[in-house]
C-alpha cells in the first residue's frame, strides 16, 4: 500500500474532532460487557453490592455479618434481623493502544489518522465520565525529531481537564519509518510489554490495521483476559480492500524492506482479494473464539458514524 502523500499531521485537538461530536460524545459513556470492581470508587453504579451510600436491598442476618449494616428500622417492625445492601460504584479504566507501525501511514484517507482521531473520542468519553484513562502506542515517535520507542504511553488520566493532554500525545504520534535495514517493532514484545504494566481492570481497545507480518495471536494472547474486556478496531484503506492498481509493479515492503516484482492482472487481483477475506475471517474467528470484539472498517468512515453507530451497537459505548 503507498504512503499517504503529503500527510497533514493533527495539530491539536481541533483538528481530530470537531465541537459538534464533542457535544454529541458528552453524552456517551464507556461501557463493558462485564462487570468489574476497580481499586477506587468511581462513578459506575455495579450490578455488585457493596458499600457506598446508596441502598439497594435486604438479606436476612447470618451469624459473623457486621453489626452496624443491620436494618434496626425493620428489626423494630418485623423482629427479624436484616442486613441492607448498597449499589458499590466502580472504577473503570479504559486502555486505548494505537499501532503506529509504518502500515499504518498509508492510505487515502490515512489508516493513522483515522485511528488517531476514533482513539480520542474513546478517550473524551472516558475522560468525560471521570474513568481512568490510559494511552499505548506500538512502534511510534513522539514528534517528528523524537526518538522511536516499542511502546509509548500516557498513563493515569482522570477527568475532562485532561483532554488536552491526551489530544497533545495523539498529535504527537508519528510511525516509525526506520529504514530498509530496520527490524519492525515487535507486536507480539508490545502486547507483553503493555500487558505487564497495566493496573486494575477495564476495557482495552486495539486499534490496528492487523496487518502484522509477524503473526497478531501471541500479542492477542497476551492482552486477553487478565481482568480486560478487549475490542480490536481493524482499520483498512479503501484502496486495500478494493486495489485499483494495475501493470508490472516493483513492490517494496514499507516495514521491512522485503522486495517483489509482480504483474497485476485482473486474476490475481480476484486472487489477492480472496486472500485479503480469508485473512480477515482467520483474524475474527481468532478473536471470536477469545471473546474478543472485533470491529473492520474502512478508514474513510466518518467518526461519528464510527462511534455513535458501529461502536455503540457493539456495546463498546452506550
Amino acid at each position: 500500500m503507498l504512503r499517504t502523500p503529503s500527510q497533514t499531521r493533527p495539530a491539536s485537538l481541533e483538528d481530530l474532532l470537531d465541537t459538534k461530536l464533542l457535544a454529541r460524545l458528552d453524552a456517551l459513556d464507556i461501557s463493558s460487557r462485564k462487570v468489574f470492581r476497580g481499586k477506587l470508587k468511581g462513578e459506575r453504579r455495579s450490578k455488585k453490592r457493596g458499600e457506598s451510600v446508596e441502598f439497594a436491598d435486604h438479606r436476612p442476618y447470618v451469624v459473623g455479618d457486621d453489626l452496624r449494616h443491620i436494618d434496626w428500622n425493620v428489626f423494630g417492625r418485623l423482629d427479624t434481623l436484616f442486613m441492607k445492601l448498597f449499589m458499590e460504584e466502580e472504577d473503570l479504566s479504559l486502555h486505548l493502544v494505537l499501532d503506529c507501525s509504518a502500515s499504518s501511514d498509508t492510505g487515502e484517507p490515512n489508516k493513522l489518522l483515522f485511528m488517531q482521531r476514533v482513539a480520542m473520542a474513546l478517550g473524551y468519553i472516558g475522560l468525560v465520565k471521570y474513568n481512568r484513562v490510559a494511552v499505548s502506542a506500538i512502534g511510534a515517535r513522539l514528534g517528528d525529531e523524537g526518538e522511536a520507542g516499542l511502546v509509548q504511553s500516557l498513563r493515569d488520566m482522570r477527568g475532562k481537564r485532561r483532554v488536552h493532554d491526551m489530544s497533545r500525545f495523539i498529535c504527537d504520534l508519528r510511525p516509525d519509518t526506520g529504514g530498509d535495514e530496520s527490524t519492525p517493532a515487535s507486536f507480539g514484545e508490545a502486547c507483553r510489554r503493555i500487558a505487564l504494566s497495566r493496573r486494575g481492570k477495564g476495557i482495552m481497545v486495539i486499534l490496528s490495521d492487523m496487518l502484522i507480518k509477524e503473526g497478531y495471536e501471541d500479542g492477542l494472547r497476551m492482552l486477553v483476559g487478565r481482568g480486560y474486556d478487549l475490542f480490536v478496531i481493524q482499520t483498512l484503506s479503501p484502496q486495500e480492500l478494493d486495489p485499483s492498481i494495475t501493470g508490472d509493479l516493483r513492490l517494496k515492503d514499507i516495514e521491512d524492506g522485503d522486495k517483489a516484482e509482480i504483474t497485476m492482472s485482473a486474476p490475481l487481483l480476484k486472487k489477492y482479494k480472496k486472500t485479503l477475506a480469508a485473512y480477515t475471517n482467520q483474524l475474527r474467528d481468532f478473536c471470536a473464539r477469545r471473546e474478543i470484539m472485533l470491529v473492520t472498517v474502512p478508514s474513510d468512515t466518518a467518526v461519528d458514524t464510527m462511534v455513535l453507530d458501529h461502536l455503540r451497537r457493539r456495546g463498546v459505548v452506550k
